[in-house]
């Protein structure tokens, strides 16, 4: 004979999340999803002009464009900094803070990705002080003592939510994919099925990078794609554009 109850199975302590975990959780799925409003969809880090010039014309070209800008250029520079700025702002260190700040918004390439990585930094800032204020959010903002680039930005918001570093990292080499192809998707074009393609032959890619990223001092920061930096640079003249990177 079937018995049913309504009380809830047991609980062995490996089952299910602490309080702090799944309000971190919460936290990164919102404020690195592609619906959290800072403005990523109107920027393309350049892809615009590679498909105009013909480096990206397929969802292959466009998944060995993104591993490079990956693995060997400002996805990793940014998860670099990153991680810096999560473990300065985390121990309490406003001087290495701003160094990371500054740092950052000197590494960036062109002037269009500088609009992008600051626009976004700025957004990103605004609304989780807005929605999620928390004690010590607004100290280490005021230590970066200038502007706020996106990486240093999560980097420090996770940090003042006492956020671990290894996911907040994840996530947001994530939402840096998953914008890249949302724009490459637009501009080639491709399916959804294609772009999820992509999305999943990446996965091993950002996860290879975010460990490298982690590891990494600041001397470990430089790109070896040129050709990318050279497509931010073009398309700030390119004639017709649906983005502003």
């Amino acid at each position: 004979m079937l018995m049913t109850t309504n009380e809830p199975p047991p609980v062995d302590g490996r089952d299910g999340l602490t309080e702090a975990e799944a309000a971190a959780l919460y936290r990164l799925m919102t404020w690195l999803s592609p619906a959290f409003p800072v403005g990523a969809f109107s920027f393309s880090s350049g892809i615009e002009w590679a498909v105009e010039a013909g480096d990206v014309a397929d969802a292959a070209s466009l998944r060995d464009w993104l591993a490079s800008m990956l693995a060997d250029g400002s996805g990793f520079c940014d998860g670099v900094v990153l991680a810096h700025a999560h473990r300065a702002a985390a121990s309490g260190d406003d001087a290495a803070l701003c160094d990371i700040a500054e740092l950052a918004a000197a590494l960036v390439p062109s002037r269009e990705r500088q609009l992008e990585t600051s626009a976004q930094g700025r957004a990103f800032i605004d609304i989780a002080r807005a929605a999620w204020p928390c004690e010590g959010l607004d100290q280490v903002i005021a230590a970066c003592g200038g502007a706020i680039v996106y990486p240093v930005a999560v980097g420090l918001v996770s940090a003042a939510h006492a956020m671990p570093l290894a996911p907040t990292l994840h996530a947001f080499f994530h939402a840096l994919a998953s914008n890249w192809i949302s724009a490459g998707a637009r501009l080639i074009p491709l399916g959804q099925t294609d772009s999820q393609r992509v999305l999943a032959q990446l996965e091993p890619v950002v996860v290879a990078t975010a460990k490298r990223a982690t590891a990494a001092a600041l001397d470990d920061l430089g790109s070896a794609t040129f050709r990318a930096d050279l497509a931010s640079m073009r398309h700030e003249t390119q004639y017709t554009r649906l983005f502003r990177s």
